[in-house]
């Protein structure tokens, strides 16, 4: 048991590519879902969240077709982080290949007078042949007590990803975390149509549908054990080798 605990943390990955759209989540796969993000542990159980599911084909083309280029701070940030190789991915151990994104986000600057299309636009590209969205709203009038900036709250957020993630793999059902709802104007653009209360903040959204055959699987990498676990103090690395 505990190794099939272990094989499902490691096969689970972010699916980039379109969903099957032929294949809706099953009312019985969504509450399963749901009953996992219900029982995330939330600093002193004050379970600050809400659950948004948005499946209707009118309201996720309605959102599909906002457009929402990333900023230059996301464009930066972002590009420490690319790889452009598998060579060079496997030796830095962190990050993730630049072919995952469109040629436009792999610069570190964003190119003026691009051509902007509702397909590269991260939205319209990330939503095609989406089934089911799940927006995760923080309730930001609860907060962890004596815990500076809510640290404490944000960790309880991300616990609730965590279940509905392994939930999801377990089921077979592929999962992407949509960043870009967390920028103000995306989140105000959404909070209208879609009647987001004032106090509540979108943590994260995530889009969630069944992996086309043959879809391509990125190389995913990580530091080895000894690399980020230090023992009693910090420099004296960990010795114990993965299972």
């Amino acid at each position: 048991m505990l190794q099939e605990l272990l094989k499902l943390m490691r096969e689970r990955h972010s699916s980039r590519q379109a969903f099957d759209p032929k294949r809706r989540l099953s009312e019985a796969d969504l509450n399963l879902i749901l009953e996992a993000a219900r029982w995330a542990p939330t600093a002193h159980n004050m379970q600050n969240y809400e659950v948004l599911v948005v499946d209707e084909p009118v309201t996720l083309a309605a959102i599909a077709a906002y457009r929402s280029q990333p900023s230059e701070t996301f464009l930066r940030e972002n590009y420490q982080q690319l790889a452009f190789s598998e060579d060079e991915l496997k030796a830095r151990k962190t990050g993730v290949l630049a072919s995952m994104f469109p040629p436009s986000w792999r610069t570190p600057e964003p190119k003026p007078h691009e051509a902007v299309d509702l397909e590269h636009t991260f939205l319209g590209r990330s939503l095609k042949q989406c089934p089911a969205l799940l927006i995760v709203a923080y309730d930001t009038r609860k907060r962890a007590p004596a815990s500076e900036g809510d640290v404490l709250g944000i960790m309880s957020l991300g616990c609730v990803m965590q279940n509905i993630w392994l939930m999801a793999a377990n089921l077979g059902i592929a999962m992407q975390i949509l960043s870009a709802f967390n920028a103000r104007e995306a989140e105000d653009h959404l909070r209208g149509f879609l009647a987001i209360p004032e106090h509540m903040q979108i943590a994260f959204t995530c889009r969630l549908g069944y992996a086309l055959p043959g879809s391509h699987h990125y190389l995913r990498v990580r530091r080895d054990v000894p690399e980020f676990v230090h023992r009693n103090r910090f420099g004296n690395p960990h010795k114990g080798e993965a299972p």
